[in-house]
């Protein structure tokens, strides 16, 4: 906050409060917000029915309840007090901060991010442990897919995707936070929302699916085909599984999170899909699904030990079929850590 010139943090809802207070706000029309000075101690601004599920940690913050007859806007605005650069979440609700500048008329704002994102995105010790065991409770789940323990041919996209979401839970998660199923030509949509669609014999099927577990997240993808894949896939597959595997071994500390995306890529414009690579090639991993650090060209930031993040790319040809690996990596002095082992060549599945 130093640094930056931030005189105060106001942290509302999204994983920042959680990550400094152990608290995650509900996300309601009644205000929670911590106010952190850069000169002074932190309050917790909750309301009083909220109260009893914050943890005390006297040590880390104090809290101060509001009744509903009182103004949590007004609160806030008092601790503040004369501070004028204000820092706020990222996914606090506008509303609130649309009141809050009315008044605060003299403060100047930006997101808080810009002070709590480098941090977060460097894990420690505890954070790559609980990381690990989610992506491996994931491998769990993506084994069961590539093998053909979970029933394709002749069921919805959705019953899959609900299928996957129960095993995600069976293997320790504690929330489901997605389970993309693009079967056919919705396979070529990279964040298909798996629907009615019954899948058939002779077709992609790309499935991305992650959780939450002991508040860390997992994310993982792999593509099957449904029976004997066409030499056409089969030479894109080839393309795709050499740019994942590139772009995992060149995320090493010091080397520029632009520089990851650009080899992945590179290998597949050079294959001659590079049209149908739609995406950036990855995004930092935590307490969120997607934080610092992005793996997308423009992002020159090096990537430093302790950086978690995904490596996906993928190719897709509208209407016709698509294809996506993903793994969780963690850039470490030794090399990329790939936290993701499941077996990356193409699952071919009868069932």
């Amino acid at each position: 906050m130093g640094e930056l010139g931030v005189d105060a943090l106001l942290l509302s809802l999204g994983a920042d409060l959680p990550w400094l207070t152990g608290y995650e706000a509900m996300p309601l029309e009644r205000l929670t917000m911590l106010v952190l000075p850069a000169d002074g101690d932190a309050t917790m601004v909750v309301p009083q029915l909220e109260a009893p599920r914050v943890e005390p940690r006297p040590d880390v913050f104090s809290i101060r309840p509001w009744a509903e007859t009182e103004d949590p806007v007004e609160i806030v605005a008092a601790l503040v007090g004369a501070r004028t650069q204000l820092a706020i979440a990222d996914r606090a609700w506008a509303t609130f901060l649309v009141q809050l500048q009315a008044r605060l008329p003299k403060a100047s704002w930006q997101v808080a991010s810009n002070v709590t994102g480098p941090i977060r995105a460097v894990k420690d010790a505890d954070e790559v442990a609980a990381l690990r065991a989610a992506s491996a409770a994931a491998d769990r789940v993506a084994d069961q897919l590539i093998s053909g323990e979970i029933p394709l041919v002749g069921r919805t996209e959705a019953e899959v995707s609900a299928d996957i979401g129960r095993r995600l839970r069976a293997e320790g998660h504690d929330r489901v936070n997605f389970a993309i199923v693009g079967s056919g030509p919705n396979s070529a949509s990279p964040h298909h929302s798996a629907g009615p669609r019954v899948i058939e014999r002779g077709e992609s099927i790309v499935c991305d699916f992650g959780g939450t577990m002991n508040g860390y997240c997992s994310d993982i993808t792999r593509t099957v085909f449904t029976g004997a894949p066409p030499s056409e896939f089969r030479d894109l597959y080839n393309v795709l599984h050499e740019a994942q595997a590139a772009g995992v071994a060149a995320a090493s500390v010091g080397t520029p999170c632009e520089d990851v995306d650009g080899v992945a890529r590179r290998i597949i414009t050079d294959g001659g899909y590079g049209p149908y690579f739609i995406h950036r090639t990855g995004h930092g991993i935590g307490l969120e699904e997607h934080e610092d650090p992005y793996i997308v060209g423009g992002n020159c930031e090096p990537l430093a030990p302790g950086h978690a993040f995904s490596v996906e790319p993928g190719i897709y040809v509208e209407g016709k079929w698509g294809a996506r690996i993903e793994d969780i990596v963690v850039a470490t002095d030794a090399g990329p850590d790939a936290l993701n082992t499941v077996n990356h060549d193409l699952a071919v599945v009868e069932a």
